[in-house]
């Protein structure tokens, strides 16, 4: 049996963490998180038009919204040079890690003996997984370009055309290098139990060893292109899990990745089967692994929703705030001296869907902010 993500609007899923992991569809919503509650950044407020984002060459802590303004990078623009959209598909019985998949029979129960894990019932599943590659139209055939891994890609069929046309915009306009986007599909389901869990919530090198070993080499050899080997080339992207994913594959692998972009990143104890190495998930990125390690080469792009996520299943261990695990990331990433900037979002949820219009053109250039532009045609 196959086991396919249904395709995403950037391959950023913004509600499935409500109804897949144990609530019901009439979930109270999540209460809205002051930007100026005890133990917050101290935010830097702009002036709240529609449209207004931060400088693209500053560090930092930023308020924006309540409205927005979509960016003029998001539309079509009449004489820019579009790049194309390649797809294949991996199977997960051709693949060395993560063959067979796992998927969970119910979501699972709190475990007696550990407050920081569930007891959860799964079994195996294949699947295949859809990998979706935007090649710019500024590509030099036979040049290692630089590019951007995203998470929860969308599946086959009509490729969903919203960041290749912002990168289209950016690359003619010079504000990105000629970047490829590499779009990878999940393996299906979401948070304990799940594919797409043991992917990205897992505290390991694993899921970007996967990528580096079993997936870049069919990239280059399906699209016919070359990828650079220069980590400071190479940037991670995703949502909610996906954003964990990105920061996860870059924190334990920076000789890959030094470049990380994440949108109400789920930066809480989600991780699954329980690891008393990381007994805190995600959630000890901020809490232990950061602030007692020496700075990695890392560029930090993060955004969370004042209405994002808070506690979305059965757990209370005081770990399920994805606005306070948002907030704590930026404080220990300020403090060991990383280069960051940080977006809380008013009168937005989780996934940021209301503002990722307007702050995502933005967000990718300052992400690739130092690295060269070659001169193009």
């Amino acid at each position: 049996m196959n086991h396919v993500r249904p395709s995403l609007s950037l391959g950023l899923a913004a509600s499935l963490i409500f109804s897949i992991s144990g609530f019901s569809a009439d979930r109270v919503p999540p209460p809205t998180r002051p930007f100026d509650a005890p133990g917050a950044p101290k935010f830097t407020r702009l002036d709240g038009k529609p449209g207004v984002n931060p400088p693209v060459d500053a560090d930092g802590d930023f308020l924006v919204g309540p409205e927005y303004a979509a960016a003029p990078e998001t539309k079509v623009v009449e004489g820019v040079p579009q790049g194309k959209v390649q797809q294949f598909s991996i199977d997960s019985k051709d693949c060395k890690l993560f063959n067979p998949g796992i998927a969970r029979n119910v979501f699972g129960t709190l475990d007696p003996n550990n407050p920081k894990t569930l007891i959860v019932d799964t079994h195996p599943i294949d699947y295949k997984r859809t990998i979706s590659v935007y090649i710019p139209a500024q590509y030099a055939p036979g040049s290692a370009a630089p590019f951007i891994v995203t998470h929860d890609g969308p599946g086959m069929g009509k490729p969903d055309m919203n960041l290749p046309r912002i990168l289209d915009n950016l690359i003619a306009q010079r504000r990105v290098p000629a970047v490829i986007a590499i779009m990878i599909a999940n393996g299906g389901g979401d948070a304990q139990g799940s594919e797409r869990g043991r992917e990205y919530d897992t505290m390991s090198g694993l899921y970007a060893e996967f990528i580096e070993n079993e997936v870049l080499p069919l990239v280059e050899k399906n699209c016919n292109v070359k990828l650079t080997k220069d980590p400071d080339g190479r940037a991670t992207m995703g949502n909610s899990s996906g954003g964990s994913a990105a920061f996860i594959m870059a924190w334990y692998h920076p000789e890959l990745y030094h470049r990380v972009l994440t949108t109400s990143g789920t930066f809480v104890n989600q991780q699954w089967p329980f690891n008393p190495e990381t007994p805190d998930g995600a959630w000890g990125l901020q809490n232990k692994l950061i602030p007692e390690s020496a700075p990695k080469p890392l560029r930090i792009w993060m955004t969370v929703g004042d209405r994002d996520n808070f506690n979305p299943n059965i757990m209370r261990d005081g770990m399920h705030d994805w606005v306070e695990a948002n907030n704590r990331m930026a404080t220990v990433l300020k403090a060991k001296g990383y280069h960051y900037q940080y977006l809380y979002c008013l009168n937005a949820g989780h996934g940021v869907g209301n503002a990722k219009p307007q702050i995502l053109p933005h967000a990718l250039e300052w992400l690739w902010k130092g690295y060269p532009i070659a001169k193009t045609p």
